[in-house]
């Protein structure tokens, strides 16, 4: 009876934790590599091939040497050493490095435990431990007590260098990532990483690199600050403490004896530190009044500010705005879109579909105006839609070398960390994609990428294996919002699931969960048969979430898997009618 109980309790708290971190944790899974590190010849050669230097124009016929994970040699006559490995080039370009200039990328989804905490048990009852407390926080009572401040973490001290979307990223032809925490008013420090390393050391090339803010609300309908107005209040707040603390130090520093020391704050201390370093200061805004009012607030603040979103810089004025204060952007390609899955017939707004439309005009109103930009992610769940979307502001009037350079060398300006990559020189850090063709073409494969002079090969994943007795591929269509429920012993959990499925039925998008969003690492569907799999870590090392089943019409039936434990899973896409109440929020 008593390894019974231990088992049922197992079983339930399995089952728990399965649901409460659904979307909380990443996999750790070891990185496929071309080669072994000890392997690897000392010098490659790329011969033959068209290279975009991107800072130096195009060579139609040339060579790019690389040496100890920097490039040494760059021209049509570029010399070749006698023990170099040899790719023929012809028919291939090379890019420099693609630059997500804001990610998570490398970062774990789980919220990082309380600063300064103790050593204690991992595992599930850790995890579920740790979401209480962070539930049943007390509400801030005022600034004093830094609401949703942690700007001494460091992106750096918290990579998972077997993240998996380090290698998806990587094999759409993204070399470097500026990897930044997300959460709170002042979320932490960014660091620029390349995409290749077994551990966080090898893969860092820039840190701390960046200073964050956002405008998020931690308190709540009762804590503060429980308002836009209260979150600029209190930034401002952080600000003058700062300034505060930095004339007191001077004096203490200048006359110490006699004198009362000045309180310890560590989030002033960093905020200082960013400023005497001129770190970039990434403050968000979207729409022409917000970019205005970033602005405004900057000429109090006194930083070095990057802009970030600024989807709406289309509007009248706004470009020509952040051009008169010599503010860099970050654009955002994650364009507004319909949401998948809704009704058709349904009526939208003016203002909403003029902003889906103008939307992604915004790269080149900011080109022309002479705005320094980059491109980011932000969140979205395919790196290949990120090449994609950077397309779609192509078609909106954008430069296509324009658009090239926002995604490597503008990034790296931007990041401080262009004397040593974004562009194709002798050098610079051996970030390289090796393509079929245009970079920016739907038919262009990437074939190799090179991530400090070391040489991944990119393979194209296999298509779904056709179902028994079918013609192939698949047979049903799952893109849109599915509500999932998956039974437990604790009784049924919900889950929603926004799925995008290509034509060769792989499956993509985020599962929800009241929780948060977890990434999808990889899908398909064959036949009236799906499966996706999800990643978390629970404390003990990291797993994979499996969700299987078939589909039928608009519901599916099957099971999800984790840590050894299968429950049964219902699901259904619902219609517009939905209440937004049975849907999942975080």
């Amino acid at each position: 009876m008593k390894h019974r109980s231990v088992r049922r309790a197992w079983s339930g708290m399995v089952a728990a934790v399965l649901i409460a971190v659904l979307a909380v944790g990443t996999v750790s899974v070891p990185t496929a590599r071309a080669q072994a590190k000890g392997a690897e010849p000392p010098y490659f050669a790329i011969k033959g091939a068209k290279i975009v230097t991107v800072s130096g124009g195009v060579i139609e016929n040339g060579t790019v040497v690389v040496a100890n994970g920097l490039i040494t040699a760059v021209g049509a006559d570029a010399k070749i050493p006698p023990e170099a490995w040899v790719i023929d080039g012809k028919g291939l370009t090379v890019y420099p490095g693609l630059i997500d200039a804001m990610t998570d990328v490398g970062l774990p989804a789980a919220p990082a435990g309380p600063a300064g905490g103790g050593a204690g048990g991992g595992g599930p009852a850790a995890a579920l431990q740790q979401a209480a407390q962070l539930a049943t926080a007390r509400p801030s009572q005022g600034p004093e007590d830094r609401p949703g401040t942690t700007p001494w973490r460091n992106a750096a001290d918290e990579l998972q260098p077997n993240e998996r979307r380090v290698e998806t990223w990587r094999n759409a032809g993204f070399t470097t990532v500026l990897c930044a925490p997300k959460t709170g008013i002042f979320p932490g420090q960014g660091a620029v990483i390349d995409l290749a390393g077994e551990r966080p050391g090898e893969m860092v090339v820039k840190t701390p690199a960046t200073l964050h803010i956002t405008l998020q609300q931690p308190g709540g309908f009762s804590g503060f600050p429980n308002s836009l107005f209260g979150v600029i209040s209190y930034i401002k707040q952080i600000f003058l403490d700062a300034a505060q603390a930095r004339a007191a130090d001077e004096i203490y520093a200048a006359n110490p004896k006699g004198s009362e020391r000045p309180d310890y704050d560590r989030a002033t201390r960093v905020l200082n530190a960013a400023l005497r370093a001129n770190r970039p200061v990434f403050f968000p805004a979207t729409t022409a009044a917000q970019i205005l009012r970033a602005l405004d607030l900057n000429e109090q603040l006194k930083t070095n500010m990057v802009l970030y979103n600024v989807q709406q810089a289309y509007e009248p004025g706004a470009a020509s705005a952040i051009a008169a204060k010599k503010v860099p952007v970050l654009v955002s390609l994650k364009w507004p879109e319909k949401e998948a899955g809704g009704d058709p017939d349904a009526e939208e707004q003016l203002r909403t579909l003029r902003i889906r439309d103008k939307a992604p005009s915004t790269p080149a109103a900011l080109d022309k105006a002479g705005v320094k930009f980059a491109f980011y992610s932000d969140g979205i769940a395919n790196p290949k839609d990120i090449v994609k979307n950077a397309k779609k502001a192509i078609d909106a009037g954008l430069k296509a070398d324009v658009a090239l350079r926002a995604l490597t060398l503008g990034a790296a300006e931007i990041l401080g960390v262009a004397d040593r990559t974004g562009s194709i020189e002798a050098g610079k850090i051996a970030n390289l994609v090796v393509a079929t063709g245009d970079i920016f073409s739907d038919r262009t494969q990437v074939k190799y990428v090179f991530v400090d002079g070391r040489k991944f090969d990119v393979k194209e994943p296999p298509p779904p294996p056709l179902p028994p007795g079918g013609q192939g591929g698949a047979s049903i269509r799952m893109t849109g919002r599915w509500s999932l429920t998956v039974s437990t012993p604790d009784g049924d959990q919900p889950a929603s699931a926004d799925l995008t499925q290509a034509a060769d039925g792989t499956l993509s998008g985020s599962i929800m969960t009241t929780f948060g969003n977890s990434i999808i690492t990889k899908g398909s569907v064959t036949g009236n048969q799906f499966t996706f799999t999800f990643s978390l870590d629970i404390g003990q090392g990291p797993g994979d979430v499996i969700m299987s089943g078939t589909v039928e019409g608009n519901t599916l039936k099957g099971t999800a898997t984790a840590f050894g434990q299968t429950y049964d899973m219902t699901g259904t896409k619902p219609n517009s009618g939905q209440s937004q109440a049975e849907e999942v929020r975080p």
